[in-house]
């Protein structure tokens, strides 16, 4: 077992408090948004085993079977297939999608003939994998996750009456689920320019009419207004009138396929997501935008939120089943009683968010994981116990523990 040492991102949507309080840290002044603790290349974590701070990413590709286990070395290569962070939202992120794994291979590789930089501020794929995601609430989470039932929001957009959606309207009530939204959010996103700040100004006000008169969409129309006063001239404020609005409390969770449009508006919550950093973003951000690669791969399918609630497992452990290979998420409520044991065979990342844990591999060694701190367990290592009284989160691969 290696503790972690991990980097911090800053961003503009970042909180300037909520990642140094779970760190124990002063805040900076910054608006410190990610911890990231994985080994993707962007900002690996690093380890200490004797010879100095390295690089995860380095220690993994140097012997991926010990590190990783045979199984998941032959499956996913000689890289560590998911990535978990804390992300501290103060303010909306971009409205986005990510590819599917076809997707994400087929645009890696055309950037890469095409001779775009990986670095480049344009580029759409910055890896060949999908980014399948889940997050799981700390606290208060809100967010748009996905397309509303068709009716649903045509009933809401005639309660807005704002004549530019009325071709929204028209497409919904007359068209295919599928062709009904493509042609709804199409409109949204590639309103003229020299139209786009006075529709979001009447769609702005609209909304606070509406949540005004207690509407069953008043707390989405609130969110919307809200980014409208951030984003006075983006069409992403209108595309988000036709997303579900979702709030979820201290461990709840919610699952993002690929091709499912979101933001996540407000809160602090653990993410766990494939090993990439495949984003396309369509608004509310002043990064790249790419309006047109956005709908191409976007899953025009319309749904309620499924919200996920933990599934318990074996010894106390609380599972969020996702159906993809490359991650799983788990959680471990610890009050003092016996300690559990965490099985390896596969490699994990526990992260401490609440509390005070102890792992112990049942030689005499013994690692304190306080509120904040991570650890790497590689799959060489024998079964661990965990104890004390904490919330720990566990990273795996499915299929083990």
């Amino acid at each position: 077992m290696d503790r972690l040492v991990n980097r911090v991102r800053v961003s503009t949507w970042g909180s300037t408090t909520a990642i140094p309080a779970l760190l124990g840290v002063p805040p900076t002044g910054e608006p410190q948004a990610e911890l990231w603790m994985g080994a993707h290349p962007g900002d690996p974590s690093r380890i200490d085993r004797g010879d100095g701070p390295r690089s995860l990413a380095d220690v993994i590709a140097e012997a991926p079977e010990r590190e990783l286990g045979a199984g998941t070395a032959a499956r996913f290569g000689p890289r560590l297939p998911f990535l978990l962070k804390v992300l501290a939202a103060e303010q909306p992120l971009s409205l986005q999608v990510h590819p599917n794994p076809a997707q994400a291979a087929a645009g890696f590789a055309d950037e890469e003939a095409r001779g775009v930089p990986l670095g480049a501020r344009f580029r759409n794929y910055c890896d060949a994998s999908h980014k399948p995601e889940l997050a799981c609430a700390l606290g208060d989470l809100e967010a748009l996750c996905g397309f509303r039932e068709v009716g649903e929001t045509v009933e809401l957009l005639d309660l807005l009456a704002v004549p530019e959606l009325q071709p929204c309207i028209d497409a919904l009530r007359k068209e295919s689920e599928a062709e009904g939204l493509r042609v709804a959010m199409t409109h949204a996103l590639t309103l003229p320019d020299n139209r786009r700040a006075i529709v979001v100004g009447e769609v702005a006000a609209a909304c606070l009419r509406v949540a005004e008169a207690a509407s069953p969409f008043a707390a989405a129309c609130l969110a919307v207004a809200d980014l409208a006063r951030r984003h006075p001239a983006d069409p992403g404020v209108v595309a988000a009138l036709l997303l579900n609005h979702v709030r979820l409390t201290r461990g709840q969770a919610v699952y993002f396929a690929a091709g499912l449009p979101h933001s996540y508006l407000r809160g602090v919550f653990v993410e766990i997501l494939a090993n990439s950093d495949n984003v396309l973003r369509c608004g509310l951000t002043d990064k790249h935008i790419d309006i047109a690669e956005l709908l191409r791969v976007l899953e025009f399918r319309a749904g309620p939120v499924d919200v996920l609630d933990p599934v318990e497992g074996d010894r106390g452990e609380q599972v969020y089943p996702t159906p993809v290979p490359d991650f799983r998420l788990s959680r471990f409520e610890l009050d003092g009683g016996p300690a559990r044991i965490v099985d390896a065979e596969a490699p994990q990342i526990l992260l401490c968010t609440d509390g005070a844990a102890v792992l112990s591999d049942g030689r005499g060694d013994e690692l304190d994981l306080l509120r904040g701190q991570s650890v790497y367990i590689p799959a060489e290592d024998p079964p661990l116990t965990l104890g004390g009284t904490a919330t720990v989160f566990r990273a795996t691969v499915p299929g083990q523990g």
